[in-house]
């Protein structure tokens, strides 16, 4: 069983303004991707950087792969990637750096983007974009290398549904 947190990050999600549907989309993915067990924590929040680094360490402490979603713009209020780099013990570049790759391939704008991922204890959690349709692009691209970076770290391990998505698990 593996539990994985998600964490939508937006002001106005977090008050009703509108329906967080980022959130689901991540958790429709994962559905897809896994055949293992998996229960989902899922939150909505501000846009607050106290706040978010506060629910990323709670979530650490139960969930091997957390997901985020929102914040990770130019804007003011976009701070997902500073309470990250506060949370995480390491940072793990390269997800970012293929999302923004992938992404760029639909929008310019993409360069805007801060998203990363990082490892705190025996959790890794990926800052994804705020679209659905972006999000399932991002998550195709970098998902594959999940399930080796939490065997890793010593999380539990997890089968893909190879129809939807393969791991890559280097051959000893």
């Amino acid at each position: 069983m593996i539990k994985i947190g998600v964490l939508v990050l937006s002001d106005r999600a977090s008050k009703g303004v509108y329906e967080d549907l980022s959130g689901k989309a991540i958790i429709r993915a994962m559905d897809e991707y896994l055949l293992s067990e998996r229960e989902y924590d899922y939150r909505v929040i501000a846009d607050d950087q106290s706040a978010i680094e506060a629910v990323l360490i709670e979530m650490c402490r139960e969930c091997a792969l957390i997901l985020t979603t929102g914040g990770t713009g130019p804007a003011p209020r976009d701070v997902t990637p500073e309470a990250m780099e506060n949370v995480c013990e390491k940072m793990l570049p390269g997800f970012g750096e293929l999302m923004r790759a992938v992404s760029l391939k639909y929008a310019p704008t993409a360069i805007l983007s801060r998203q990363s991922a990082g490892v705190r204890g025996k959790t890794l959690i990926i800052n994804l974009p705020g679209k659905p349709k972006s999000i399932r692009e991002c998550l195709d691209a970098v998902f594959p290398a999940v399930p080796y970076c939490l065997d890793l770290i010593g999380a539990p391990f997890i089968e893909t549904n190879e129809n939807v998505i393969k791991a890559f698990r280097p051959k000893p």
